[in-house]
């Protein structure tokens, strides 16, 4: 039977190159995303290249009923979905009470809800073949300290990596690996999304990280279980002198630095 990987978030940045890069390895795509016309180009063009079979599902993640909506499409299609990639997510800018809850409410039901759920209902099938991979993008952002502005981003990734590590633990002697890939700044369409394009440009380069280089670290990280990996050697970095220095030092130090980021 034919395996399928489950993307979210594919029609740009990370997600895409997810897609690229699977594609090259011969798997065979299911692409979620909220654009039509870009999901419907890109498999058309996977297909092409790779001769691989592609499905794409538009979907827009913050509605509550979308994670069973792409359960049921793989079901009724007889899709064995062997591998799952949490990518969809954003972050909104400025402080918390600036926002209406609507819009907090919604990237909570992107960024985590929708990973729980599409995690809760592919694993189990998964663990009855014995094999499965399971990648939930997070970030760097879920190891450093808490800064003002953005402030659910930052809360939302450190869980994503909690639970990624748990059901890592859970899944590997069922031959399910899983990874909660963490990734620092990246060339994708992200600070254009949330409006911060302006600020982090300001950053040096060497902070930054390309999204080919981001994925292929994903897909090795997952295939050894790695339970978590942070990209790049300045990103390690940064995540042990967070995690290794008093919480009240490591607010200090960082506090400073996120406004030049973090749009508030």
């Amino acid at each position: 039977m034919k395996r399928y990987a489950i993307i979210t978030g594919a029609s740009a940045g990370i997600g895409h190159e997810f897609a690229n890069q699977l594609a090259k390895n011969g798997w065979n795509l299911i692409l979620i995303a909220r654009r039509k016309n870009k999901l419907q180009e890109i498999c058309q063009q996977l297909k092409q290249d790779f001769s691989i079979d592609t499905h794409y599902i538009v979907a827009d993640l913050s509605g509550i009923n979308q994670p069973q909506k792409i359960y049921d499409y793989c079901k009724k299609n007889t899709l064995n979905i062997a591998m799952l990639v949490n990518n969809a997510g954003y972050g909104v800018p400025g402080d918390f009470e600036k926002s209406h809850w609507q819009t907090h409410s919604d990237s909570l039901q992107v960024m985590l809800n929708s990973v729980v759920e599409l995690c809760h209902l592919f694993y189990p099938q998964m663990q009855h073949e014995k094999y499965g991979r399971i990648i939930n993008v997070a970030s760097l952002a879920g190891f450093v300290a808490p800064t003002a502005g953005h402030c659910l981003y930052g809360a939302t990734k450190a869980f994503l990596i909690r639970f990624s590590h748990s059901l890592n633990l859970e899944g590997k002697e069922h031959g399910v690996h899983v990874t909660a890939l963490c990734p620092g700044f990246t060339y994708t369409e992200f600070h254009d999304v949330n409006g911060t394009r302006g600020m982090v440009s300001k950053l040096p380069k060497f902070m930054w990280m390309n999204a080919n280089d981001v994925v292929s670290q994903g897909i090795n990280a997952v295939e050894k279980n790695i339970p978590f990996k942070i990209n790049g050697k300045i990103n390690r970095i940064i995540a042990a002198v967070s995690s290794s220095t008093p919480d009240w030092f490591s607010r200090m130090l960082f506090a400073g630095k996120s406004n030049k980021y973090r749009k508030r």
